[in-house]
């Protein structure tokens, strides 16, 4: 039938040549964007996990950041513990040679302010070993303390311990002196002592330290990981898309020209009168 009230046909091109537009118009955005999940509307649920997994990529940067932060702490305590048990060896020498019998008084006074001089500086020492304002082997030490995961419901910490003089793990005390072989002696079980106790102590800190060195690699691991998984589920594929546009271009042009034929038709009936 023939009417010029109803265009049946240009009504049916009109619609095509809508749905390719929008197909065209999301097909660009992912094309310009380099996503095909873009925003909310795109895809609800998709976007939303999305958002979700970028939000943890950015707060394991956080994650990152603490760990680095508490293996500098600990970093600084080792080094501070290696330079006292260089000293402790020192001072072992020390102490030996002051329980020798018949030392003449101007020798053992010698190895006396020797091992004064090295005492000492164990204080020195600690008092100086602070990373950002923690101290690790203070008489009150500070802890190493990382985040364990995004959520901030876990933690890694490993125990501070002072290294102060007179203390659990330093035994020799301020008025330690090689005055004669009695003190001496004294001073070398305290020494012997120390030793011993601040190896375990190291040992406990490195084992420490690497525990932190494998979560930093593991929250590398974790965030490439869900850099990853973000990328599948929200980024487009360019070739794909790229095919897909060349494709709408066309069929935009064929839709253009349909609607057109269907709004000529309607010229039909001017035929009819003439």
């Amino acid at each position: 039938m023939i009417s010029i009230n109803t265009n049946q046909g240009a009504m049916i091109a009109l619609q095509t040549l809508n749905k390719t537009n929008a197909e065209l118009d999301k097909t660009q955005n992912a094309v310009a964007t380099g996503l095909k999940v873009a925003s909310a509307k795109d895809n609800g649920a998709i976007w939303a996990i999305g958002n979700k997994m970028r939000s943890d990529i950015g707060a394991y940067d956080r994650v990152r950041e603490s760990t680095d932060r508490a293996s500098a702490i600990l970093d600084t305590g080792i080094a501070a513990g290696e330079s006292i048990m260089e000293l402790l060896n020192e001072m072992k020498g020390k102490a030996l040679a002051g329980t020798q019998v018949g030392n003449s008084a101007p020798a053992q006074s010698a190895l006396a302010a020797d091992f004064a001089q090295l005492r000492n500086q164990i204080t020195s020492i600690v008092a100086n070993a602070s990373f950002d304002g923690a101290n690790m082997i203070a008489a009150t030490p500070n802890d190493a303390i990382a985040l364990g995961d995004a959520s901030g419901g876990n933690s890694i910490t490993i125990a501070g311990a002072s290294l102060a003089l007179g203390g659990t793990i330093i035994s020799v005390a301020g008025t330690n002196a090689l005055t004669d072989t009695t003190t001496s002696t004294a001073a070398l079980t305290a020494t012997n002592n120390s030793i011993t106790a601040l190896g375990t102590q190291l040992a406990t800190w490195g084992a420490g330290a690497k525990r932190l060195e494998v979560h930093k690699n593991f929250i590398s691991k974790l965030q490439d990981a869900l850099t990853s998984g973000v990328g599948s589920i929200v980024d487009a594929d360019l070739a794909k898309e790229s095919a897909k546009l060349n494709a709408l271009q066309v069929k935009q042009q064929l839709g253009v020209q349909a609607l057109s034929i269907a709004n000529s038709s309607s010229q039909t009936a001017l035929s009819l009168f003439r």
